[in-house]
């Protein structure tokens, strides 16, 4: 359908003593944009936790850097549904500058569990229509 884009600052204390952003910083924007994908998705982290027991865990990330960012720099950040399943589901994610030039691609993999038994939940497909509404398979992204 659609990917959800914002931009992100970058701080002083980002950067590291090379004179780019450091890499861990990248870690921190997939967590910001991962948390806004869920909520622009109508979904809220806190109701998921409490109220259907459902935890969301990062099992995998994937980053990709292509060229760095500054302290100038301006980063547009995109982040999709690439993969959906009954459990889990893959996110993706793009940092662009100023210029449009893609900076550094990213993939998350997601798994839901229940927070009582601590193992995968089939009780997030009842929210598909919500992930739906930034699922881009990858052949289209």
């Amino acid at each position: 359908m659609k990917k959800l884009k914002f931009a992100e600052p970058i701080y002083t204390y980002h950067i590291d003593f090379v004179g780019h952003v450091n890499n861990i910083i990248y870690v921190q924007w997939l967590e910001n944009a991962r948390v806004k994908l869920i909520e622009a998705m109508g979904l809220d982290i806190q109701h998921l936790s409490v109220e259907d027991q459902i935890l969301p865990i990062i099992t995998e990330t994937t980053i990709q850097y292509k060229k760095p960012f500054f302290l100038n720099d301006t980063v547009q950040v995109e982040v999709w549904v690439s993969e959906m399943f009954n459990v889990s589901a893959n996110f993706k994610f793009r940092f662009l500058n100023g210029n449009g030039d893609v900076c550094s691609t990213a993939q998350q993999k997601v798994l839901f569990i229940d927070s009582e038994t601590q193992k995968p939940s089939r009780k997030i497909v009842k929210y598909r229509k919500n992930f739906e509404k930034y699922y881009l398979p990858a052949e289209e992204n």
